[in-house]
Parts: C-alpha cells; structure tokens; sequence
C-alpha cells in the first residue's frame, strides 16, 4: 500500500509541476497530502515545525548573504571588469569566455560550498555579460547548471559533513579526497567548451583585438578588487577566523565597500540589490521548505528505505553495485534534496558498501557526485530552479541544456571507479 501510495503521490507532483505551478507550494500540497494519508501525527503540527526548521539553520544564513554579494557585483562595474580583465588570455582557448561560468564557479564553490548560491552568484555576474557579447545562451545555462554544482564537491561541503556524521568518517579527510575530483569534473566541462566550439566556430564571438603582455597585465588589473575579496573571503573560512556564514557577511562588507570606493554605490543600487536578493532567496527558501516537508512525508511513506533495504539485498558485485546504487540516486534525486537522501539511505546502505570492500572515504565521494547531478535534473533540481528564476526560461528548455553537463558527471563517476587513487592519494597523505 505504501509503495503504491508512494508511486502515486509521484505522478501526482510530477503532473503539477508540468502545469507551472509554484514548485514549493506544489512540493508542500504533495506532503500535505501522502502525510494525511500515511502519519496519525498533526500535519500542521509537522509542516509547521519541518519549514521553520529547513528555513531558520544558521548555516543556511549564508546563502541570502552569498546571494546579496553577488547581486551588488552584479550592479556594479566590477562584473564587467572581471570578464574585461579576462578576455585577452581567453582569445586563444576555443569557447573563450564561456570557460569563466566554469572558472568562476570553482573558485566560489571554495568559498561558499553551496551548488544554489555559486549558481546564484556565478550566474548574476556572468549569463548577462555573455548574452551581451553574442554567446550562445544554451552553452551559458548549461554551463553555468553543471559548473555550479561543484559548491558540492570543493570543500567546504554541506554534503560532506552530513555524509561523514552520518558514515563515521573523518571530515577533513572527505574534504581533502573532494579536491582533485572537483578539478577534474572543472576540466571535464572546459574540455567540453572546447570541443563544442571547435565543431561550431560560427557560434562563438569573435576574438577581441590581440593585445600584447603589457596590456593584458594592465587590464589584468581590474581583477585585483574581485580577487582581493575572494581571498578575504577564502582566507577568513580557511585560516579559521570566520565560518563560511561570517565570511558571506565579509564578502558582502568588501562588495559594498568596493561599490562605494567605485563610485557605482548609491541608495537606489543598494535597495534594488537587496530586494533582488531577498526575491531570489525567498523563491529558493519556498523550494527548500517544500522539499524539507516532502522528504518527511517520504519517510513516513517509507519508500527510500524499502528501496535502500531492496538493493542491500541483491548481493552485487561492486561494480554493479555502484551502477544500481547511481540509478538510485539518480531517481530518488528527481524527488528529494541531496541531505536527505543522505539521511535517509546512507544507515541501511553502509553494511552493504563495507561488505563489498568499498572505501567509504571514496563513497561519499560518489555519493556527492549522485548528488550534484540530482542538482540539475527535473523536476526537483535545485540548480534548475535557480537559472529559471535567473533567465525567466521554461524548464523544459533549462532541462535540454544540461544534458552534456549530465553525461560528463556520469564519466567523473565511471572515472574515480575505475582511477579510485583520484579520490584517495590526497587523504592518504594526511
């Protein structure tokens, strides 16, 4: 009965979605309902309790923050200098500037370790600036939805602190086994920019005008705010003086202190910034609050543990048991935020991972990459959401880009299984 209310509950919130309305209150109706079916307990009593607690954690004051930072870059000259300080030394890279959605994004994934904030953030700053240089708008999306998802796997990661309470296992090791994986998913998706240009020259912007060295450095130069603010940012989370919330404060301080000393600082900028941000976040916090009651209606419902509990008892081979494992994720990841799935399967699934001899330092790498690609598949993908806001596209359209982006996480997956000393040497070292 369960199962069966669980599958209907799903076409029901699939269905809904496709009719466009609201994602949160269509995740928070589906709750409502499976709950009054499957929970003697209050709903209202539990939705109540379940949004304040999905909405009021301290570390997810980071994000509104995050959001702020990028919006008054946004609104100042300092996006147009990062990418005018940037197109010289991209001129000879096929894809030229579009490798910044990537560059960019893994350089705030170290900052922030939020995929919906760098792609809040990255995507303010960028998609604008390469639909105003004539780049194609499908590679910027899609670009920027698979890059973003690397503020899960770059330390610091929510992600990973969950999974290492969750499993036992040391957090700083699961930081330091994400680094190399998250540099090569970066070079994955550079090296697809260069392919696609190279096979569609036409589509890319002309290169801007050779410069030589001397002028490259001097506009190379105009970086040196952004990049200071980064290291203010970086430098306070990793030297241990802030948390990654206090930092966003500090990268909103130095945005708004920059702005000001640019001149680009007034009072409409500032409130227009503040209550883009807070539009932005309210529409992320909806989505979060939905998804925080869906996933206790699916507990209740029972249907992630069943699944879990089905797997562990096929007895697979560890190949075919990180395949089935993949898939699973993957369509649970179509319905539930990255935690709780975590939350709910990680128990019932570590017996059968160290029975197979499988790492678990290198398992919640996997479990991590499962996750970002939950992040940009419909009709719970958080990344999707977030560029839907940002660009007003139908999600249908969101959805077709990302496909690349999709296939290449899949082979980061097929590639530390095959190459698992990508995921381990690091944290061996320590």
């Amino acid at each position: 009965m369960e199962v069966g209310l669980a599958v209907g509950l799903i076409v029901v919130l699939v269905a809904v979605l496709a009719s466009g309305f609201w994602i949160g209150m269509t995740l928070l109706g589906v709750g409502l309902i499976s709950m009054a079916f499957v929970s003697p307990r209050p709903v209202g009593d539990a939705m109540v309790l379940t949004i304040w607690g999905s909405t009021s954690s301290w570390t997810l004051t980071a994000l509104p923050l995050f959001l702020w930072m990028g919006e008054i870059l946004f609104r100042t000259r300092l996006s147009q200098n990062m990418f005018a300080g940037l197109a010289p030394w991209f001129n000879r890279l096929p894809g030229r500037l579009l490798h910044v959605n990537v560059l960019g994004s893994a350089i705030f994934a170290a900052v922030s370790g939020s995929s919906a904030a760098t792609c809040s953030t990255i995507g303010k700053i960028s998609l604008s600036e390469l639909a105003d240089r004539g780049y194609p708008s499908h590679m910027a999306i899609g670009s920027l939805a698979g890059a973003a998802t690397l503020g899960l796997l770059i330390p610091p990661s929510i992600i990973m602190i969950v999974y290492g309470v969750a499993a036992d296992v040391s957090i700083a090791r699961l930081f330091a086994a994400g680094v190399f994986p998250g540099l090569l998913l970066a070079l994955l998706f550079m090296g697809y920019i260069v392919v696609w240009s190279l096979l569609h020259p036409s589509a890319i912007p002309a290169a801007e005008a050779t410069t030589t060295l001397a002028e490259k450095l001097r506009v190379f130069s105009k970086l040196a705010p952004v990049f200071g603010l980064i290291l203010a940012v970086l430098g306070s989370i990793y030297s241990g003086v802030a948390t990654a919330t206090e930092a966003a404060a500090i990268g909103v301080m130095g945005s708004l202190a920059l702005a000001r000393l640019e001149g680009s600082l007034d009072w409409r900028s500032f409130s227009e910034g503040l209550a883009a941000a807070c539009r932005v976040y309210c529409m992320i916090g909806l989505i979060l609050a939905g998804a925080a009651f869906l996933t206790l209606a699916m507990g209740f419902v029972g249907l992630p543990r069943e699944l879990a509990a089905f797997i562990a008892q096929l007895h697979l081979s560890p190949w075919a048991l990180i395949a089935v494992l993949t898939l699973f994720f993957l369509v649970l990841g179509c319905f539930l935020d990255g935690i709780s799935m975590v939350v709910l399967t990680i128990g019932v699934l570590l017996p059968t991972i160290q029975s197979a001899g499988i790492d678990l330092i290198w398992f919640g790498i996997f479990i991590v990459l499962v996750v970002e690609m939950a992040q940009i598949t419909p009709p719970v993908g958080l990344n999707l959401f977030v560029l839907q806001g940002l660009t007003r596209r139908d999600m249908a359209y969101i959805s077709r880009t990302v496909i690349p982006m999709f296939a290449l996480m899949l082979a980061a997956v097929a590639l530390i299984y095959q190459f698992p000393q990508i995921v381990l040497w690091l944290p061996s070292q320590m």
